[in-house]
Formats: structure tokens, sequence, C-alpha cells
């Protein structure tokens, strides 16, 4: 009785910190807009960043306040820093996902930036403080698409580039979730993994070739939330959550990731093979969590 009551009451403080943030975004933005001075869009991006940094605060002190029994286990991050450039890759379990990674970094490194589907720009005041904070929005077109419409071919990579481009004035963090979606069991059944779906290189791809050379590092992030493994969204918002496992590494911007993705075949699968090592690690760390 009481975890539904809780799942009343911490969704509506979610939805009413998400609606005010998102809405001092908007107006943010909308400033940003009409003024067009370098000073005051730098600004306005400045503020934005501040505003998801408060949302992410009080999303934390609404976990807290009603998950007071979770056991929170981090790992490694050392040596990270709040004036650096990010490329962040993990794992993606459920909504709880983005709400975690901004209350464990949001002191640590700048604000996360993720990579979205087309589609939430459409979605009322969260869509508009998404676009406000700079977040790249991604259209992914299929193969049997780009057979009959050959003249989309490379539109993906250009509009990482423009989304990209915004990040190189001021420290970012870019999340990129190579599974493309989150984790469902029926998923990955046809997989070679046991708890994670198939990574999908091309979108890290597009952004090392936005601006690899600017990245400081990659982080690598295992995400597990091994007593709630069904509804950890759900048992989060109801005060059920037991423990969340963040596992931290920070890996160089080397030759491994360096190199011309679509142009050279022999370094294609040079990367192929970097992160479908990466994530074959990844699983077995998840099989000792679990």
């Amino acid at each position: 009785m009481f975890g539904y009551i809780f799942l009343i009451i911490t969704a509506s403080l979610v939805i009413l910190n998400t609606a005010v943030a998102s809405l001092a975004i908007c107006i943010l933005a909308l400033v940003r807009m009409l003024v067009p001075v370098d000073a005051v869009r730098r600004l306005s991006s400045t503020l934005a960043n501040k505003v998801m940094w408060i949302w992410a605060t009080i999303n934390a002190l609404i976990l807290a306040l009603f998950n007071r029994d979770v056991e929170w286990q981090i790992e490694g991050g050392e040596g990270l820093k709040m004036d650096g450039w990010y490329l962040m890759l993990s794992n993606h379990r459920s909504w709880t996902d983005i709400v975690v990674l901004c209350c464990v970094f949001k002191d640590r490194i700048p604000m996360p930036k993720f990579f979205l589907k087309q589609q939430l720009l459409y979605v009322p005041f969260l869509g508009m403080a998404c676009w406000g904070l700079d977040m790249p929005f991604m259209r992914r077109y299929s193969r049997e698409y780009l057979i009959r419409h050959p003249e989309k071919r490379g539109k993906d990579l250009e509009t990482t580039r423009r989304s990209c481009e915004k990040f190189r004035h001021m420290p970012t963090t870019v999340v990129n979730y190579v599974e493309g979606t989150r984790y469902r069991a029926n998923k990955s059944k046809s997989g070679s993994y046991k708890h994670l779906l198939q990574p999908k290189s091309g979108g890290i791809a597009y952004t090392l070739a936005a601006m690899g050379e600017q990245f400081s590092n990659i982080i690598d992030v295992t995400l597990a939330y091994p007593d709630n493994v069904e509804n950890p969204f759900k048992d989060m918002l109801m005060g059920r959550m037991k423990r969340i496992v963040v596992q931290i590494k920070v890996l160089p911007v080397d030759e491994q990731v360096r190199g011309d993705y679509f142009n050279d075949k022999r370094y294609k699968r040079q990367f192929q093979q970097w992160l479908g090592d990466l994530w074959s690690d990844k699983d077995k760390e998840l099989d000792k969590i679990y």
C-alpha cells in the first residue's frame, strides 16, 4: 500500500521538478534564439546547464528521501574533472539510468548531454528543454530507406557534426547508449551477450569523427540494479530500490578509436573489435554483479 503512495508522490515530485526545470531552460533557449549575441548565447547555455544541475540535485534528494535503504556501490572514475570533454559509453537498463548518471556525475564532470531520438523533440516542454541544452537529436535511417533514398546517405554524420560543433567552446560530456535501446531479456536472446544487447558502433563512430580530437577520455560506465532487475524505475519511484551499482573505467582516446570509420575498412573492423571486447568485458562484470 505504502509503495503505491510513494509511487504517486515521487512521480508527482519528479514530474514537477522536470516541468519547472524544462520551463526555465525553454525561456533561456528563447532568449538565446531571440538575442543573436555570442556573449548572451554563452551565458544562456551556461545557465541552462546550471538548471540541469539543479534538476539532477533535486532528483537525487527525491531518490534519497524515498529510498533510504538504497546501497550505492560506485567504483572507479578517479581523475575526472569538471573542465574536460568526455565521451561516455553506457549500457542501458531503464529510465532510471538517466537519473543515476546525472546524480553520480553531476559534480565530477560537465553535465551529461544525451543523444536522443528525433521523436523526443516533439514531447511538450521536455523536447524544447533538451534542445535548449544542445542535446543532439538523431534521425537514424535504415539500410532499406537509404537504398530508396540515397540522397539521405551521410545525413546522420552531418547532423552529429553540427550538434557537436556547439560543444567545442564549453566543456561537455556526450553520452551514447551503445545498445541503442533499453535492455530487455527477449531482445537479448539472439545476441552474443547474457546481460547486454549487441553494441552499435555507428553512433560512437559519428561522435568520434565529429570531435574525437577534443575528447579528454572515454568514460565506460556499467550500470546494474541487482535486486531490482525487472522494473528498476518503478521500484525507485515506489521506494523499493535496494542497490545501485555503477562501475566507471576511464579509457584513453588513442589509435584504437581514432580513424576514418566510414572509408577505412581495416580501421572499421578494428574499431568494431575494440567495442566488442569492451562489451564482452562489461557482460562478464555484470555476470559477477548478478
